[in-house]
């Protein structure tokens, strides 16, 4: 039987995303104390857009802006993580780490949680410091125009040592806004372990760890299902990815105790390479990851072995997430079902496109046929208009993008008209109006970001 290695640092994952399973941190705590080992949680909750929400949130409420499910999340484990000393790292601050941090310590107060510490990393939101021509456009990325239109949100990705840094200073929880997602889980291994800033192979391992951990149940079977081909036992408890990482950063992936899903060489690869664009230059804040020398073992039931990542300087710049205002999304949904379904469904759009022309409605509209071409075809609609079996129902989707509310409102509503002006058979409509919000990469040179680190206490708030 595998015995675990007596240095050996615990790293569990209770969230992916923004909206992931409230439950899922319970059994990776409880996992996480049985084994007796030093530990953190991480909470990985902020994506691009997720951010450029929670500015918007923010400009309606100053006290809002951060993670809306923290305190689902946080209180069902805050008080066993702070008595068996597992700090709690999340970037569930978004646009507001220092309304996170006052939302946890009222949580704290109500759980009998005496003088908690928390860390508040700040810095990374550059709005107001940075202006937009100092900023070089990702050539990967669509072009926005930063100079004539509203910026909602421009954020600096930062890197794992202002985590460290607030650990050393005794935070028991740290709430960051935009930092790189690996670094959740690099910034405690850096603190326990005392890696050097040019420790360059350990820094790459442990941003390979906290690239596997980062998505949650994505490494435990979550994003790995497809029956028949790619069986995941019990995916309604699936077990959130914990790593067992040794001090020269090689780790063993598991998951929680007790729960479903799997961990093995293939969900470990799989998510070695989610967005991994250049296998030899993974850029980071904190280093450059190669992953061509990598080796990932199975050594037993839900654990995979994962060691041999490499490293170099990091890069001289820091990536930049801007979004700007996007206008507006009107868009409805009507099914059509039975015989000649698709042909009533494609007369259903093009009435609504004829409509918008007439009206002279200023907007930019497409109709999908859900259920037949709708996820491969394009702007075109070249698959729709391709003549292909009969399918038994039929889901028409159309949507136009505009500056103007009152235009995108229109649209939809001319979905809705399909009730009675449309092809027969129609049912089952749903409308509405969105905000959009258009988000593009950007570089700035890592000397024009100042990362804060603020010690927080119950009486400083």
């Amino acid at each position: 039987m595998e015995m675990m290695r007596d240095d050996v640092f615990l790293i569990g994952d209770g969230a992916g995303f923004s909206g992931d399973r409230l439950d899922a941190p319970g059994p990776v705590v409880d996992t996480l104390i049985a084994s007796g080992r030093p530990a953190a949680m991480m909470f990985e909750v902020l994506a691009e857009r997720t951010l450029a929400l929670a500015q918007l949130a923010r400009r309606k409420d100053p006290d809002a802006g951060y993670e809306p499910m923290l305190a689902e999340l946080i209180r069902p484990i805050l008080k066993r993580c702070v008595d068996h000393g597992i700090p709690i790292v999340g970037n569930f601050g978004a646009a507001n780490p220092m309304g996170a941090a006052r939302l946890i310590h009222a949580i704290a107060r109500d759980e009998g949680i005496p003088a908690l510490k928390v860390g508040v990393i700040g810095g990374d939101d550059v709005r107001g410091s940075v202006a937009p021509d100092e900023m070089a456009r990702w050539e990967a990325d669509k072009p926005i125009d930063l100079a004539r239109t509203e910026i909602i949100a421009a954020n600096a990705y930062l890197g794992s040592f202002p985590i460290a840094e607030a650990l050393r200073r005794g935070a028991q929880v740290v709430a960051t806004g935009r930092v790189a997602d690996p670094s959740l889980a690099l910034g405690p291994l850096i603190h326990h372990y005392g890696w050097a800033e040019d420790d360059w192979d350990r820094l790459a391992a442990g941003t390979l760890v906290g690239h596997l951990l980062e998505c949650g149940a994505q490494v435990t079977g979550g994003y790995f299902g497809d029956p028949g081909w790619k069986d995941v036992p019990d995916p309604a408890n699936i077990g959130f990815p914990i790593a067992e990482v040794a001090r020269d950063g090689s780790a063993v992936i598991t998951k929680a105790a007790g729960t479903g899903g799997l961990v093995t060489a293939r969900t470990v690869k799989e998510q070695i390479l989610y967005e991994m664009h250049d296998p030899r230059g993974y850029l980071t804040p904190d280093v450059v990851l190669d992953i061509t020398g990598v080796e990932v073992t199975e050594i037993g039931r839900d654990r995979v072995q994962v060691a041999g990542a490499r490293g170099r300087e990091r890069p001289p710049t820091l990536k930049v997430t801007a979004s700007v205002d996007g206008g507006w999304l009107g868009e409805g949904e009507i099914t059509y079902a039975g015989i000649n379904a698709l042909a009533r469904a494609r007369m259903g759009g093009e009435t609504v496109l004829e409509r918008i022309r007439r009206l002279g409605l200023d907007c930019e509209p497409r109709y999908d046929l859900i259920g037949y071409a709708s996820v491969f075809d394009g702007d075109s609609g070249a698959m729709r208009s391709d003549q292909a079996a009969e399918p038994a129902e039929v889901r028409l989707r159309v949507a136009a993008r505009s500056a103007e509310r009152s235009v995108a409102d229109r649209v939809g509503r001319e979905v809705l008209a399909l009730y009675c002006c449309g092809p027969a058979g129609g049912g089952g409509v749903r409308w509405g109006v969105t905000s959009r919000v258009n988000t593009g990469s950007f570089l700035l040179s890592r000397d024009r970001v100042r990362p804060t680190v603020t010690l927080v206490g119950n009486n400083e708030l």
